[in-house]
């Protein structure tokens, strides 16, 4: 491989350890493999408590009454998910921005390599390089672990808001009467068309954000949680 596509393949990979692409592809990626979870926990809400008793069977017929859901939306843009978001990213700022920093020095030191070492004797341009290489590896082992510890936190921040807003998910559905609750975020193909007065995203969205207690964040903070198109925040 040339020297200089290697360059730019290693440049590169490092400028997207560091941007903040990165963060929230991991934020993203992290909050559809929690996803699984999810799927488990709203299609299993068929009132199982009823299921589970001895006169489930001697219950009144009647007519399946159902709603749907979009949970990660839920989760993502409720008034404590983006406030606890805001804040993960705010905490790992500093370490993103040390990486950055450390990726320009060995793009400049790689540079320089590149274009003062015909000038340079063997034993500078074999010591230079050394340098550069030592500093390449010990940037890739650092913005890898920074890359997971990130994800771990997003994760481990998702699964504890995704077990609050379920708990009013279920109080919500039982008490209106729902007997199956599904999620239509989903690009699985689950909920193929649902009619707009069955989903209850909104009402589960109120009703979390009134238990917790927590207010709406600024307008210029809650806008990009509350992006769908791009991917929802869930």
């Amino acid at each position: 491989m040339p020297a200089e596509a290697s360059h730019n393949g290693a440049s590169g990979l490092r400028r997207e350890a560091i941007g903040s692409s990165v963060y929230r592809k991991g934020f993203l990626i992290q909050m559809k493999r929690s996803l699984a979870l999810v799927i488990m926990l709203a299609l299993g809400f068929a009132l199982a408590a009823p299921a589970q008793t001895p006169h489930a069977a001697a219950a009144p017929a009647g007519p399946s009454k159902i709603a749907v859901i979009s949970f990660q939306a839920a989760v993502g843009q409720s008034n404590e998910g983006q406030r606890a978001f805001a804040d993960l990213q705010k905490k790992y700022d500093p370490k993103r921005q040390q990486l950055r920093v450390r990726s320009e020095e060995i793009d400049t030191l790689t540079k320089q390599l590149q274009t003062q070492g015909n000038a340079l004797s063997d034993a500078e341009r074999a010591s230079r390089a050394r340098t550069l290489d030592e500093k390449k590896k010990a940037f890739d082992r650092d913005a890898e672990d920074a890359r997971n510890d990130y994800q771990g936190a997003v994760q481990d921040l998702y699964s504890s808001l995704a077990s609050k807003v379920y708990d009013v998910l279920a109080s919500y559905a039982q008490q209106h009467g729902y007997t199956l609750v599904l999620d239509m975020g989903q690009q699985q193909g689950i909920v193929l068309f649902a009619n707009p007065a069955t989903d209850i995203t909104k009402d589960v969205l109120d009703a979390y954000n009134l238990k917790s207690g927590v207010p709406a964040p600024p307008a210029q903070q809650a806008a990009p949680a509350a992006k769908p198109s791009a991917a929802p925040p869930r």
